[in-house]
C-alpha cells in the first residue's frame, strides 16, 4: 500500500501585507478542500479544518497503483469573526505529488486578512 499526506498552514495577515510577521496569527477552524487525481484518473475531493496550530492535514492510504499524481489545494473559508476576507490572489495552489509512500507535502501558508488593518500597521 501506498500512503501519502498533504499539510498547510491557515493564517490571519493583520497588516495585509503578503507576509507572514509576528503581528499574524494562525487561524483555528478554517476550512480547505484538496481535490486530488490518482494514476488511474479518479478524483478524490477531501474537506480539511485547521487544529488550534492553524495547521490542516489529509491523508490517504490506497494501493501504489492508484496513489495521488496531482492535486490542488484551496482555501474555503475562516470562521475567525475579524479575518474572513482571503489575501491571496489565487484561488488555489495545484503541485504533482510525487513523494514515496510515508512522505508529506506541505503546501504553502494560505492568508486571510481584516476588513480593516490596525493602526499599528
Amino acid at each position: 500500500a501506498w500512503t501519502g499526506e498533504i499539510r498547510g498552514r491557515v493564517v490571519c495577515d493583520v497588516c495585509g501585507d503578503s507576509s507572514i510577521g509576528p503581528e499574524d496569527h494562525v487561524l483555528y477552524g478554517a476550512e480547505v478542500a484538496v481535490l486530488c487525481i490518482t494514476k488511474s484518473g479518479e478524483v478524490f475531493n477531501y474537506q480539511a479544518f485547521t487544529n488550534s496550530r492553524g495547521i490542516y492535514t489529509v491523508a490517504e492510504t490506497m494501493p501504489e497503483t492508484d496513489r495521488w499524481v496531482s492535486c490542488l489545494a484551496r482555501p474555503i473559508k475562516s470562521f475567525h469573526e475579524r479575518c474572513t476576507r482571503r489575501g491571496d490572489s489565487h484561488s488555489g495552489i495545484k503541485f504533482t505529488y510525487n513523494l514515496t509512500s510515508g512522505h508529506s507535502h506541505t503546501v504553502k501558508p494560505f492568508l486571510y486578512k481584516p476588513a480593516t488593518a490596525p493602526i499599528y500597521c
